[in-house]
């Protein structure tokens, strides 16, 4: 075989390579496209006003512009929730290194405001990362944050010392600068899954 047909040959090789990752990266964005069809923008989401980690009210009005993050979660939880805010900081760290796109805000909202108060919310994001911004409220705000997102939750039976768990659904939401749901995330989502989602939508 001469240099010429092997220069040839690696020629063809790559731009049919080139092809096949823009054919791939087409599916994608239409597979994203018809998936934010299916789940229905207005189904979900909606205006909220709640007490951040510094004992400030604030409103959803506020990050009216910004891409945000929210995950539905409490303070007490063993395992599952560190695990889905750890994750959801290392997407908005990715993002933000991505200067093709815009950064994202990430948001816990508590779903036990009888004992996440606005010290308890404080403590437990600063294990995390300074980026996140927690929230607090009374039951009933609270309650209307969860439903606008249609986010289930119940307080299980207590113990000896009066601690219990709370069953809550395990899903961050991404909104987006217009304030309106654009996609969810479940625990089944991997870093990579949700980096590439949300800078599928953010291209868009």
């Amino acid at each position: 075989m001469s240099w010429k047909t092997t220069i040839i040959t690696l020629g063809i090789g790559f731009l049919l390579t080139a092809f096949m990752l823009y054919l791939k990266r087409e599916k994608e964005i239409y597979m994203e496209q018809e998936r934010t069809k299916a789940l229905g923008r207005a189904s979900l989401g909606g205006p909220w006003e709640l007490v951040d980690h510094e004992g400030v009210l604030r409103g959803s009005q506020e990050f009216l512009g910004k891409w945000v993050l929210i995950y539905f979660g409490f303070t007490h939880c063993p395992d599952v929730c560190p695990d889905e805010i750890e994750k959801i900081c290392k997407v908005v760290d990715l993002i933000e290194a991505d200067k093709d796109v815009p950064n994202i805000t990430p948001l816990f909202i508590t779903v036990d405001p009888i004992r996440d108060d606005v010290k308890a919310v404080s403590d437990y994001i600063k294990e995390f990362s300074p980026k996140l911004i927690g929230f607090t409220g009374t039951i009933e705000q609270i309650s209307k944050a969860a439903k606008a997102y249609r986010v289930y939750y119940s307080e299980g039976p207590k113990d000896g010392d009066d601690d219990y768990i709370v069953d809550h659904t395990i899903i961050s939401y991404l909104v987006g600068p217009d304030g309106a749901f654009v996609d969810f995330y479940g625990q089944n989502k991997t870093l990579d899954d949700m980096c590439d989602s949300i800078k599928l939508h953010m291209m868009k």
